[in-house]
């Protein structure tokens, strides 16, 4: 049985937990991180030097970290016939790839800037670093949803590994008490990630 150690309110963790649920994969879950501690010890630090989460161990005793590294390896160990998350095509792999990087390197930073300010920490907020970070998130999901124009999800006419990161964080934009301008195609694309089963369970839930 897969192992994922990691507090399922973490975004990262969320990734591989809704990951997993997608490929039909039975998992044991363990909490570590924030409120739960653990990331520090000798034991934790032999799986991932870094000291973060999530962790995966799959049941041949592999290791795997970095969020989106574990949603490529889980789609590309379980869905090898590229029926599902994975795509067999390199060329349209690259467009699930792009995606999960661009969720990451770009969206990434505003968003944690926005969820430290409005959720974890509000009283230490900066307020001028606020506004910039919810600017730069709309400006950045807008890029998305033109994307999200001419195909239902990022890499073509189905849900792939490509969604997960930026429909992760997609979910917390929506609950941010912000400002947001009208995005139609990224509204529906969140309705239809609304309709899947991992979805609704890991990503749909309170912010903490």
């Amino acid at each position: 049985m897969l192992k994922i150690w990691g507090r399922a309110s973490s975004v990262n963790v969320q990734k591989v937990l809704w990951a997993a649920d997608e490929l039909g994969l039975t998992y044991e879950r363990i909490d570590v991180g924030g409120k739960f501690g653990g990331t520090e010890t000798a034991a934790y630090r032999a799986m991932n030097p870094n000291g973060l989460i999530p962790v995966l161990q799959d049941s041949d005793g592999s290791l795997h970290w970095e969020s989106n590294s574990v949603v490529r390896y889980l789609a590309a160990r379980y869905d090898a016939a590229g029926a599902g998350l994975w795509l067999a095509d390199p060329a349209a792999r690259s467009q699930a790839d792009r995606w999960m990087d661009w969720a990451s390197s770009l969206l990434g930073e505003p968003m944690r800037v926005l969820f430290w300010g409005l959720v974890r920490d509000p009283v230490k907020a900066d307020l001028n670093a606020m506004t910039r970070a919810e600017d730069q998130a709309a400006d950045y999901w807008a890029r998305l949803d033109a994307h999200l124009a001419t195909r239902p999800f990022v890499a073509g006419d189905r849900l792939t590994m490509g969604d997960i990161p930026a429909a992760c964080q997609l979910q917390r934009w929506l609950l941010f008490p912000i400002t947001r301008p009208a995005l139609p195609h990224l509204a529906a694309w969140h309705d239809r990630l609304s309709q899947r089963p991992g979805y609704a369970k890991h990503i749909m839930v309170p912010m903490t």
